[in-house]
C-alpha cells in the first residue's frame, strides 16, 4: 500500500529507504558464513538461502539440531529467519515461508509423495513459487490452497495455465528435478574442526590447522591426488568468514610443507571474537605421481632438481602473487624480443628443454619495445660515433659488430605478401629502366620486425656498455633508423 495509508493506519511506524545493494551484500555474507554448515549454499531471491545439508547433519547431532542450531545463532546476529528441512526445494521453500513451525522438519530424507502431500496441501497457491498472475486466477477460479491444485487432472492444468504451473508442482513433490546454483563452487575435499568455545589464540589456530592439514593430506593420497590449491576459512562467532589461500605449483601432499606456505597467510588472518568452526578445502587437485625413493642422499638430483625446487617456488609464488615466478625457454627465433618465452617454472617441458642456442653476446637488460635514439655514423656498415638517448649525449669510445641478425623468412614473406606497394618497387623487365630510375622506390607499410639488423656493442666515455642496432629497410630522404636495444652490466 502507499506509504501514507501504511502511516494512517499504524501511527508511528518506523520507515527506512531500501538499499538493495547493501541488503543482496549482506545476504552474500551470509551464505557464506552458511558454509560452517554444509559447503552447498545457494541464494533464493532478496531475501532466502538454500542449504545442501544431505550427509551434514551427523555432524551438529542431527537435522534437527542442525536447524535449531542456525536458528539461534541467526537470532544472535539480530536476524528474523525461519527455517524448514525437507527432501525437495520447492517443499522446503514452502514450509519455511508458509509452515506453521519453525523449524519445521518432514521427513528423513526418504519422504513419500503421499506424507509431501499431506505436509503441503494446506498451503496456499503462492507456496508453489507461482507468478502473481497465476495466483490470482487460481483465486478466481476457488482453487486456494495446494491440495485443490494438486487434485485437477494433468491435462486440463496444463491447457488452462501452461506448464509454469505443472512443473513447479512436480518439482515440489519431487517428480521433477530442481537443480540449484551454489554460491562458490562445492570442493570435494573438503575438512572441518568444530569448537565447543571460540578459537581465537594464533598457537591454537595453527594447531588445528595442521590436524586439518594432516587429515586432507592423508585423503587425497589414499585416492593417489595433490593439492593444487588450499582455502582455510575460520567461521566466526560474529557471522562472518576469514579466509586464506595457498597454491603449489605441483600437486602436493605434503602437510609440512603446505603448512609452512599458510605460515605467513596466519599472520594477516583476522580471527576477530574468535572462531567456533575452522574448516580446510581442496578445490583444485590433480593425479599425484609417487616419485621412487632411494638411501642415496639428495636424490632428487636424478631427476633435474624439479622436485626440490618445488617448495622454493611455491613459497616464492605464494608471497610475490600467483604467475610471478616463472622460467624462460627458449623460442626458435633470431630476434632478441622473441627468442624466449614465458612458462610456468615447473612445467613438464622443464625436464627436457630445447638447448640455447650458440649466439654472440647478449645485454642483461633488453627493452621492450627497443627505443628510438638518434645517432651519428659512417655509412654502410661502421659504428655510430655519437648517439642521444632520453636528452642524454654519449660519445663511443669503444665498438665492436656489427652482428646482423635477419627476421624469419617466414614473416618477411608474409609481410612481402600484405604490403601495399608503389609502381616501380619491383620493376617490370619489360618497362623502360629509366622511368623506373625516376621512380624510386616506396614502401607504404613497414614491419620493424621483419627488417634486417645490424647490431654493435658499443661503450662510451664513462665506461657505460649499449646494445645498438640499425634496422636494415632503408628510405629515400631519410636517414637511418637507430635503436637502443638493451644495456650490459
Amino acid at each position: 500500500m502507499p506509504l501514507a495509508d501504511a502511516q494512517a493506519l499504524v501511527p508511528g511506524l518506523l520507515t527506512l529507504p531500501a538499499e538493495p545493494v547493501e541488503d543482496s551484500r549482506a545476504l552474500m555474507l551470509l551464505a557464506e558464513w552458511c558454509g560452517r554448515y554444509t559447503p552447498w549454499v545457494a541464494s533464493d531471491g532478496a531475501d532466502g538461502l538454500f542449504l545442501e545439508i544431505a550427509g551434514c547433519g551427523h555432524l551438529f547431532g542431527g537435522e534437527d539440531a542442525l536447524a535449531r542450531d542456525l536458528l539461534e545463532r541467526m537470532a544472535r546476529f539480530g536476524l528474523a529467519a525461519r527455517v524448514a528441512v525437507a527432501d525437495t526445494p520447492g517443499a522446503a521453500w514452502a514450509l519455511a515461508r508458509f509452515g506453521v513451525a519453525n523449524p519445521t522438519l518432514l521427513g528423513d530424507g526418504s519422504c513419500e509423495e503421499a506424507m509431501l502431500a499431506a505436509a503441503l496441501g494446506p498451503l496456499p497457491a503462492s507456496a508453489l513459487r507461482l507468478s502473481a498472475a497465476h495466483v490470482e486466477e487460481l483465486r478466481r477460479l476457488g482453487l486456494r490452497r495446494i491440495a485443490d491444485i494438486a487434485a485437477l487432472p494433468r491435462a486440463a492444468l496444463t491447457t488452462r495455465f501452461g506448464a509454469g504451473v505443472a512443473r513447479r508442482l512436480d518439482q515440489t513433490f519431487g517428480r521433477d528435478f530442481e537443480p540449484l546454483s551454489p554460491h562458490q563452487p562445492a570442493a570435494p575435499d573438503r575438512v572441518r574442526s568444530a569448537f565447543a568455545e571460540p578459537v581465537r589464540a594464533r598457537d591454537a589456530i595453527e594447531a588445528v590447522l595442521d590436524d586439518l592439514l594432516g587429515r586432507l593430506c592423508a585423503r587425497l593420497a589414499e585416492r593417489g591426488r595433490g593439492a593444487r590449491r588450499l582455502d582455510f576459512a575460520l567461521y566466526r562467532t560474529d557471522g562472518t568468514v576469514a579466509t586464506a589461500s595457498v597454491g603449489t605449483s605441483r600437486p602436493s601432499t605434503d602437510a609440512r610443507h603446505l603448512a609452512r606456505l599458510f605460515a605467513e597467510k596466519l599472520d594477516h588472518l583476522d580471527p576477530g571474537f574468535g572462531a567456533d568452526v575452522i574448516a580446510l578445502a581442496a578445490p583444485l587437485t590433480e593425479a599425484f605421481a609417487a616419485v621412487q625413493t632411494t638411501h642415496i642422499k639428495d636424490s632428487n638430483a636424478a631427476h633435474g632438481g624439479l622436485d626440490a625446487l618445488a617448495p622454493l617456488v611455491d613459497r616464492l609464488d605464494n608471497r610475490l602473487g600467483a604467475g610471478a615466478v616463472a622460467r624462460l625457454a627458449p623460442v626458435d627465433s633470431h630476434l632478441p624480443e622473441r627468442a624466449v618465452a614465458r612458462c610456468p617454472p615447473l612445467a613438464a617441458t622443464a625436464r627436457h628443454p630445447v638447448p640455447w642456442p650458440a649466439r654472440g653476446l647478449r645485454p642483461v637488460r633488453l627493452f621492450d619495445p627497443p627505443e628510438p635514439v638518434d645517432a651519428v655514423a659512417p655509412v654502410p656498415d661502421d659504428p655510430p660515433v655519437m648517439f642521444r638517448w632520453r636528452n642524454v649525449l654519449h660519445r663511443v669510445a669503444r665498438a665492436d659488430g656489427p652482428e646482423r641478425i635477419a627476421p624469419e623468412w617466414w614473416r618477411t614473406l608474409a609481410a612481402r605478401n600484405t604490403s601495399k606497394t608503389a609502381p616501380g618497387l619491383f620493376p617490370d623487365s619489360s618497362s623502360d629502366s629509366s622511368d623506373n630510375a625516376r621512380d624510386p622506390p616506396r614502401v607504404t607499410a613497414v614491419d620493424e620486425g621483419t627488417a634486417t639488423r645490424d647490431y654493435y656493442r658499443v661503450e662510451d666515455t664513462e665506461g657505460r656498455r649499449f646494445w645498438l642496432y640499425r634496422h636494415g629497410l632503408y628510405r629515400p630522404g631519410a636517414a637511418p633508423g637507430w635503436f637502443l636495444h638493451g644495456l650490459f652490466g
